[in-house]
């Protein structure tokens, strides 16, 4: 047999910056070394995990010396949960280093020539900013490291809250996040206290079974609540209980739904969505426009920002009343109603007949009446015949998942050569692969980081292309 590999340990290494997916790294001679949750002055052991040609990741596994620039995280989940992984960076510091991953992707992945880029923008609030969160039952609660070393034998209980990072059959019972305003919270717990003193099974990820599944909850600015309980399957008279229980300790919920999900995967998409109490749908208002939202829509979990983000859309485009825009990967038309009001006619497509339907009941809302909407994938629709019935674009606004655009998707928009095109993106890596194609008759002019995302590495970049 052969003998294991001894671990690597990296000694009194000082963490220098922050790099890829939100890591920390060092330098150590030629290599680069990843580790999760430092901070830049952070001087740490290193227990490396995997080894790469140009690189390792590894974990902290003793410090000898705390960054002055780090801060004691508000929630007592963090570091255990696989959200928020920014908190103990101060939020200055958070900008700073969102900014930089969007430069150092558009000059590294993108080789673009690039103007000044703005200063990112910051959002108004860093903690209580999202408008939706799911959560898990599972009869497998993860158990804290506090848990384990003590020694107790503790028994295997049930949790309501988020799955652990790589592990998708354990979940973190959560007692307060930070993420989303009250009285979301207090449902949650109450949910969850009623539901394991009536011993109601929780969901059993690995064998498939179990009766709660997921609770889901949505929030507008004005304080109104949908609240969304998924079943494994029917139970008629434990379902109604259950419902019953939370529209009674929680009057003001406008919207109480449930959905039976019989499937081997969490996905609701495809599954019937059933009023039990109120309203089926929230409107949000943002930018003196109405917006419907349903269970399954999607929409900007970040409200406030999300209208900074279509003003800067808004002005990227240049608009002057007279254009055509397509507004690509639509979603349920908040870019294309914001752009209806100063342009002749907005186009939106979106592969979702979903949101497609949503777009067009958002459209009617606000009374417009110069938006198309088309539902299919964008690199079969934007043929020659489509730009003949609904016009060429002068402008073309492009929002894709963060996978980017289709590199079909990138010919067709260069075949159209639109005189702008305003590229909004989730994922500055994806977005720089994207300009990169289309540099061949397009220059970057305006370049605007956003944070949509408080308390985690992830950014929203838009940038302005004008045709060379």
């Amino acid at each position: 047999m052969g003998r294991k590999k001894e671990a690597l340990l990296l000694e009194n290494v000082r963490i220098s910056d922050i790099g890829a997916e939100g890591n920390a790294l060092a330098r150590i001679n030629n290599l680069v070394v990843f580790v999760p949750m430092l901070v830049p002055g952070d001087v740490v052991d290193i227990l490396v995990k995997r080894k790469k040609r140009k690189y390792l990741e590894g974990v902290a596994v003793r410090f000898h010396e705390y960054s002055p620039d780090r801060i004691k995280p508000v929630c007592s989940h963090f570091g255990t949960c696989g959200g928020c992984k920014w908190q103990h960076l101060p939020y200055n510091l958070q900008l700073k280093y969102k900014e930089k991953q969007v430069r150092d992707n558009l000059l590294r992945i993108g080789k673009l020539e690039l103007p000044e880029i703005r200063p990112i923008m910051g959002s108004p609030g860093e903690y209580l900013y999202r408008n939706k969160l799911e959560y898990t039952f599972s009869n497998r609660r993860w158990l804290t490291h506090e848990e384990v070393i003590s020694g107790i034998d503790i028994e295997q209980e049930s949790a309501l809250g988020f799955h652990i990072p790589g592990l998708f059959d354990k979940v973190l019972d959560i007692s307060k996040c930070y993420l989303q305003p009250e009285p979301t919270n207090t449902i949650r717990n109450a949910v969850n206290i009623y539901s394991k003193e009536r011993k109601l099974p929780f969901f059993d990820l690995k064998e498939q079974t179990g009766f709660l599944r997921n609770l889901v909850m949505r929030n507008s600015l004005d304080g109104k609540v949908m609240v969304i309980v998924v079943f494994h399957h029917e139970n008629k008279m434990e379902r109604t209980k259950l419902l019953d229980f939370i529209y009674g300790e929680f009057p003001g919920i406008s919207s109480l739904m449930y959905i039976i999900n019989s499937k081997k995967n969490d996905s609701t998409g495809d599954q019937e969505v059933i009023l039990y109490k109120g309203e089926d749908h929230l409107i949000e208002s943002i930018g003196g426009l109405r917006f419907r939202i349903g269970p399954k829509s999607f929409y900007q979990t970040n409200a406030r920002q999300a209208e900074a983000l279509y003003n800067i859309v808004k002005e990227f485009a240049k608009l002057t009343g007279e254009e055509i825009v397509y507004d690509l990967y639509s979603g349920t038309g908040t870019i294309s109603c914001f752009l209806a009001r100063c342009a002749r006619k907005v186009i939106g497509i979106e592969y979702i007949e979903e949101a497609v339907r949503d777009a067009e009941i958002n459209s009617e809302l606000n009374r417009f009446r110069n938006t198309l909407f088309f539902a299919g994938d964008i690199k079969f629709l934007l043929t020659d015949q489509f730009f003949s019935e609904n016009g060429k674009p002068d402008v073309i606004i492009t929002d894709p998942p963060r996978a980017g655009m289709h590199e079909d998707v990138v010919k067709s928009i260069l075949g159209a050569s639109p005189a702008r095109i305003v590229y909004v993106s989730c994922n500055p890596a994806t977005q720089a692969r994207d300009l990169n194609l289309l540099s061949v008759n397009y220059r970057v002019s305006l370049v605007q980081p956003v944070d949509m995302f408080p308390q985690t590495h992830h950014v929203e970049n838009v940038v302005l292309l004008e045709r060379k």
